[in-house]
């Protein structure tokens, strides 16, 4: 009886020593975490843009997805702050102020101009159109607001100046990691 008893202990600790080595042997090969989005990294983004109404004012979804690096400035601030931490295929919905994206809307940057100093002789300006205006300082889009026989008033402001604005963001690729 000692004997089988003896011999019984002997297989269930040969059974063991077997099992053990054989999971210490074995590497467990674990998905590395997902990296995330960080300053200075270069990704590629699916974006839907919607003002607080619902209107979509700009969307990726039909074309290419935005590539860009973030920090650069490149696009709003606010914008470029969402991606921050986001992992590929995620998404995210982030609502921007209006002082993250175009700043406010001033009434100082509407201005009133004779049609003589458009300096468009064939032009014939139309209330929502949009207009190249260049000075010393660079090339600005206007928006005609108002027209009447002796005077266009321009807007200087950009279109979505003074409103809060919300993208639907898809982070489909991290194309470079920041060093």
């Amino acid at each position: 009886m000692l004997k089988s008893k003896h011999t019984l202990l002997m297989v269930i600790l040969v059974i063991a020593a077997i099992l053990v080595s054989g999971c210490a042997g074995r590497q467990e090969t674990a998905e590395p975490p997902p990296e995330e989005a960080g300053a200075g990294d270069t990704v590629k983004v699916h974006y839907t843009g919607k003002l607080q109404d619902g209107t979509v004012f700009d969307s990726s979804l039909e074309r290419e997805p935005l590539e860009l690096t973030i920090g650069q400035g490149k696009v709003i601030a606010g914008f470029e702050h969402a991606l921050i931490g986001m992992k590929v295929g995620q998404s995210v919905t982030a609502t921007i102020k209006a002082e993250d994206a175009y700043g406010p809307y001033y009434d100082d940057r509407v201005f009133e101009v004779p049609r003589s100093q458009l300096l468009l002789e064939d032009l014939e300006p139309q209330v929502g159109q949009i207009l190249s205006y260049q000075d010393e300082n660079g090339t600005w889009k206007v928006t005609v607001i108002e027209v009447s026989e002796s005077t266009v008033t321009l807007d200087f402001n950009h279109p979505l100046a003074g409103k809060d604005l919300t993208f639907e963001i898809e982070l489909v690729e991290i194309v470079e990691k920041a060093q």
